[in-house]
């Protein structure tokens, strides 16, 4: 009986249609290296539609995403008591990216809808995670929009509407500029095909952003020998400030 439903079940998935449109993509680099002399980097993504029928007459979109490592970030409220400014309310979101760039071939509340944003996650304010937050304060949501202010003022959330190039229904591409303060890790990648404001398809992929070199070597040392690297640390202002008395005295003899 379990032989007999097998061959029925896989018979079944053989006659499902194959997905109209899928994501054939394309990464300038799928790795950025963080030295001591980073000053940021400019990932070009491309790719193109593979068809296995005729193209459709409603007007294709794409949406690109590129996120960074998330983790727990709280969130402070300053308000002046006393003549000084003091911390008063905090919300604790869930975890929000510290890298988030969305770009799209034209205005995102036109190239995807609502329902597709909420499930997908895709605009800046959905990539959030604040599940507690509405227990922590009346007005949580202002908490999420000033984290989403200051990041944007950083350059660390992008929303990059109508970047994307689409050629003849097929061809895209879009460059994403990552910041020089890039949190190390895991950079996913998403791309979305949409419809009408459908997603027709997604492909997900990643981009390794590593410190190599001096970089990591003093990463890796702060980490795993705190003690010797405070000594390090330490030592190289010493003589950092010995350098400087010494070239000061030289110079007033001079």
């Amino acid at each position: 009986m379990k032989l007999i439903f097998r061959h029925i079940l896989a018979l079944c998935l053989l006659a499902l249609p194959a997905q109209a449109e899928d994501v054939v993509l394309g990464l300038s680099s799928d790795k950025v290296a963080i030295t001591a002399t980073f000053e940021g980097s400019d990932i070009l993504i491309f790719g193109a539609v593979k068809r296995e029928t005729a193209i459709p007459e409603a007007p294709l979109d794409v949406i690109i995403t590129v996120a960074g490592p998330s983790v727990p970030v709280t969130v402070r409220r300053k308000d002046r008591r006393f003549g000084i400014w003091v911390n008063t309310e905090k919300v604790e979101l869930d975890a929000a990216p510290s890298f988030y760039a969305v770009a799209t071939t034209g205005p995102l509340d036109m190239v995807l809808s609502n329902t597709e944003d909420l499930r997908h996650r895709v605009s800046i304010g959905r990539a959030i995670r604040s599940v507690g937050a509405a227990t922590m304060a009346e007005d949580a949501e202002r908490f999420t929009d000033a984290l989403i202010r200051i990041r944007r003022d950083k350059d660390a959330y992008q929303t990059r509407e109508g970047a994307v190039a689409l050629d003849e229904q097929t061809l895209f591409r879009t460059s994403i500029s990552l910041p020089a303060n890039l949190t190390e890790g895991a950079y996913k990648t998403r791309i979305f095909l949409t419809r009408e404001g459908r997603v027709v398809s997604e492909l997900n992929t990643t981009i390794d952003v590593r410190k190599v070199g001096l970089e990591r070597w003093l990463f890796t040392l702060s980490r795993e020998q705190p003690m010797m690297y405070g000594f390090l640390s330490l030592a190289i202002a010493i003589a950092a400030g010995w350098m400087a008395s010494a070239a000061f005295q030289a110079l007033r003899r001079g």
